[in-house]
């Protein structure tokens, strides 16, 4: 739970067996573990999210969640990746972070419009709030955040 008393669960798939875990972000420092293979599911960085699992991801988590669309050759991603990281350890359980290579999974890059990357989708309540195409440096991205944090 939050300040609030508001829920604060997301969805996220193990990075060990592929589980889908539902977890309590407001105890993601307590280091929550898969309940398939105990492993831990560490929230303090980007979580990967594919085709398969995006749309759940987005519909299931109580806070906003942040899609970094992305791919392994492109510069600007490259220049973005230490920032969305650095914004991730710093905001643990209050925004979920998560990557989607658009190289590996086309089906949600062009099911979401993404024509330029990197890509920095936010989702509230399931539903996109708010787009950023093009890196950006720590303080535009904070901005993002904070408005996505902000709304009701």
């Amino acid at each position: 739970m939050d300040k609030t008393g508001a829920a604060t669960r997301v969805m996220v798939r193990c990075p060990f067996c592929a589980k889908l875990n539902r977890v309590d972000a407001s105890r993601a420092k307590d280091r929550p573990t898969c309940g398939e293979c105990s492993r831990p599911i560490l929230l303090d960085r980007p979580v990967i999210v594919t085709d398969q699992d995006l749309d759940r991801v987005i519909a299931e988590s109580d806070i906003p969640v942040v899609v970094d669309f992305y791919a392994d050759w492109c510069g600007p991603c490259k220049f973005m990746a230490p920032v969305f990281d650095e914004a991730a350890r710093e905001r643990t359980g209050s925004i979920l972070f998560t990557k989607l290579d658009t190289d590996r999974n086309q089906q949600m890059a062009m099911k979401y419009g993404i024509r330029g990357i990197p890509t920095l989708v936010v989702f509230k309540g399931g539903r996109e709030i708010e787009r950023q195409v093009g890196a950006v440096p720590k303080p535009a991205l904070n901005k993002i955040l904070d408005r996505a944090t902000s709304l009701a």
